[in-house]
């Protein structure tokens, strides 16, 4: 049974950072591409950053500079390091996998519609900033 979980979302003040994990089972992990997306409130969901399986990285214009993805390819555990949180950030963050593509790839497929497209997706964890 394929299973991607999602933890480590919270509260935090704008500025500071937050590190998401994703655990993945049930798949051949080392076979897929993993990525992030989000869907604020009202919002269209929105490709985050991907990576694919040679390490290879790709992340929306917003989030470059401040969120670096990351995998225990051991562990099949994804991160998402997000650093200098801002307003905009505050969404359910979602952990995905499409196999056999590449990080422009999967960033892409998010992009255009969050999961529509992925093979594998979780429940999300929830970010929100703090006044």
């Amino acid at each position: 049974q394929v299973q991607l979980v999602e933890s480590g979302g919270g509260s935090v003040q704008a500025g500071g950072s937050l590190r998401l994990s994703c655990a993945a089972s049930g798949y051949t992990y080392s076979s897929y591409c993993m990525g992030w997306f989000r869907q604020a409130p009202g919002k269209e969901r929105e490709g985050v950053a991907a990576i694919d399986s040679d390490g290879s990285t790709s992340y929306a214009d917003s989030v470059k500079g401040r969120f670096t993805i990351s995998q225990d390819n051991a562990k099949n555990t994804l991160y998402l390091q997000m650093n200098s949180l801002k307003p905009e950030d505050p969404a359910m963050y979602y952990c995905a996998a499409l196999l056999h593509a590449s990080a422009i790839q999967a960033l892409g497929v998010m992009t255009l519609g969050g999961y529509y497209g992925m093979d594998y997706w979780g429940k999300g964890t929830l970010v929100t900033i703090s006044s």
